[in-house]
């Protein structure tokens, strides 16, 4: 058994100070609030529970910058993915392994504590299928076993090029299955999965226009209760052809044409309207945001203001990892509110006043049920998944309660987050991931090899 006590700590029933708490098993024992540190107990400053992570590409953490130089005519998101298919078509198991394991320890780091893994590469380099079919679900899961995150994985189906069940194109070769090829899958990843603490499968159609109906259909039914992820609406590219294609926008003809519910997780869902946000709201499902990656896509904002109203609920994921940071994630997307609507705090309310807190908050339970986690927050028998903040930090100074994620979501965070658990096993010391060393050598290694040319 071990023991901490903090000076302050955010419990699942709120803010609590002199706080002893006691781990068993990878699970919290025991928690007392207004009490004196006993011998043998370590001492820390402020304890947060660990956030999850829900949509991340892993491997794009291996060409963060290499895509932000102008092409000859416009730039969007369709000439960013023609760099990445560069990229993802260079990338190989051993590639895989360490580019993710960079990614992990910087999510740790930044305070990620599970990660959802919307993983595509599933062929070799030349497209052909491995002997094992989770060879690259594998190698992330070994990435996740050393450094420590804990990971839900979403392998990708990928049928068509485009709406109307175009032929996937030779950018596309090492990502594509049909339903059949896509079951063996989710039971080899099942089985890559096995005991990796925290471990867990769910399934991920990439997205209307890669997934025919009778595709989404089969998807659905292999899921049972497990998440289920997918793209949509993510550019108004995608909204005209799925018009032209259907009559309806993705997210009219997803909410009319699957069982859309608490299982589901839309990705960006940026482009939608009134009525759309109210029936995301309805069903329960929730809609994963990627502010820094959509802004650097040029995705749109999506309303999260008007969504909160309507009871809806999100997540925050790391996307394409051009950047990974928990707390400017939560920022960028209070911000994108206020651009867009020229107002500010438009994501708290009058019973959450403190809009750091409502997006910590609101963020951590949308994040842990979109990845499949049973409980969220620090109470008796969840697990013991938490991060510290250093009180000498001196952006803290003077702060307490809510004015501390204010400050850790809005101010100078740099070095404010000293420590990060996962079952009770410490993984970032000081603000830096215990592997941390060995893993960037590895990363670096591996990106010598590739070469990949960004022009």
């Amino acid at each position: 058994m071990q023991s901490w006590w903090f000076e302050a700590a955010l419990l699942a029933d709120g803010w609590a100070e002199r706080v002893r708490m006691t781990e068993e098993g990878g699970r919290i024992a025991t928690l007392a609030t207004d009490v004196a540190a006993e011998p043998g107990d370590a001492r820390h400053g402020v304890a947060l529970p660990g956030i999850a992570n829900l949509h991340s590409h892993a491997f794009q953490r291996g060409m963060a910058g290499m895509a932000e130089r102008r092409g000859p005519d416009a730039d969007s998101f369709w000439t960013w993915r023609d760099v990445m298919y560069r990229f993802a078509n260079a990338v190989g198991p051993e590639e895989m392994e360490a580019i993710a394991a960079l990614a992990f320890v910087e999510m740790l780091e930044s305070g990620f504590v599970q990660v959802g893994e919307f993983h595509y590469v599933h062929h070799d380099v030349d497209g052909a299928a491995f002997a094992d079919p989770a060879e690259m679900g594998g190698r992330l899961a070994a990435a996740a076993a050393e450094t420590g995150i804990g990971l839900t994985l979403l392998p990708v189906l990928y049928m068509a090029s485009g709406f109307g069940g175009g032929a996937p194109g030779p950018g596309q070769r090492r990502f594509v299955h049909d339903p059949e090829g896509y079951a063996r899958l989710i039971e080899a990843s099942r089985r890559a999965v096995t005991g990796l603490d925290g471990g867990r499968v769910g399934v991920a159609p990439h997205s209307l226009r890669a997934v025919p109906p009778e595709g989404l259909a089969a998807v659905v039914e292999i899921a049972g209760d497990a998440p289920i992820h997918i793209h949509v609406a993510e550019q108004m590219g995608e909204v005209e052809d799925c018009l032209h294609h259907t009559g309806q926008r993705p997210v009219e003809w997803l909410l009319g044409n699957a069982p859309v519910d608490a299982r589901w997780c839309l990705v960006h869902a940026t482009h939608v309207t009134a009525a759309e946000l109210a029936g995301i709201a309805r069903s329960g499902a929730v809609a994963g945001l990627c502010p820094i990656t959509e802004a650097n896509l040029g995705d749109g904002i999506f309303p999260a203001a008007d969504f909160l109203a309507a009871g809806g609920r999100f997540g925050v994921g790391s996307d394409s990892n051009v950047l990974i940071d928990l707390a400017q994630e939560l920022r960028s997307l209070e911000y994108s509110q206020r651009l867009a609507r020229q107002g500010r705090n438009l994501l708290s309310s009058a019973e959450t006043p403190s809009t750091g807190r409502t997006l910590f908050d609101v963020a951590g339970r949308g994040g842990a049920q979109a990845l499949g986690m049973v409980e969220y927050g620090l109470a008796p028998g969840a697990r013991a998944d938490f991060l510290t903040l250093d009180c000498a930090h001196p952006t803290l100074a003077g702060r307490s309660g809510d004015a501390l994620l204010d400050a850790l979501v809005f101010a100078d965070s740099r070095g404010m987050i000293d420590g990060v658990w996962r079952g009770g096993r410490q993984w970032v010391r000081g603000g830096r991931h215990v592997a941390r060393e060995a893993v960037v050598r590895r990363y670096s290694a591996a990106l010598a090899r590739l070469r990949i040319d960004a022009r």
